[in-house]
């Protein structure tokens, strides 16, 4: 089961649209997307050790995995329910699958513990988790455009990005600026 796990991880971080499609149909692999989430939370709480301390270890990882279920709210709600194309046929636990898998890129960023370099790794794990995510979106939701997929997310970015600076304000931290999908 490992193998196959973390097969999946590479397949998702390679980009590949079959790997996306097969756990969209897999209503088993939803613990495995929370675990891929866990695991990038984790990388991206390491990475963020260097910047923000201990404290932004804990932020980072809470923030991301609020952040998965938040992001695949808002793409069900904007993609499968306000922007369907005819073909669209989706729920929640489609989209907590391939969003969830579409954070394994993530895992670069316990490279951010690098003094004066980690930032790179940061900012390059953010932007492939959101090129993975899109193709995710584009599966989950049966999209022929690949730009509609990235308008959903885009749209879903801002909200959460809106949802992330408030709930920041509430605990009285830092709100994170990139798609916290883990």
């Amino acid at each position: 089961m490992a193998t196959g796990f973390i097969q999946r991880m590479v397949r998702a971080a390679r980009l590949d649209p079959a790997l996306y499609e097969e756990v969209e149909a897999d209503r088993g692999a939803t613990a495995q997307a929370a675990a891929v989430v866990v695991l990038a939370s984790i990388a991206a709480g390491i990475g963020g050790i260097y910047y923000a301390g201990g404290a932004g270890f804990i932020f980072t990882a809470i923030a991301a995995l609020i952040g998965w279920v938040i992001w695949a709210g808002l793409v069900y709600l904007i993609g499968a329910k306000l922007l369907p194309e005819p073909q669209t046929r989706a729920d929640m636990g489609q989209l907590l699958r391939t969003i969830g898998f579409s954070s394994s890129p993530g895992l670069i960023r316990v490279l951010g513990i690098i003094p004066g370099i980690g930032f790179i790794f940061m900012a390059i794990g953010n932007i492939w988790m959101l090129i993975a995510m899109v193709i995710g979106v584009r599966q989950a939701l049966d999209y022929n455009s690949t730009w509609r997929a990235v308008g959903v997310c885009f749209l879903g970015w801002i909200v959460q990005l809106v949802v992330m600076f408030l709930l920041g304000g509430l605990v009285g931290g830092a709100a994170p600026v990139a798609p916290q999908t883990a």
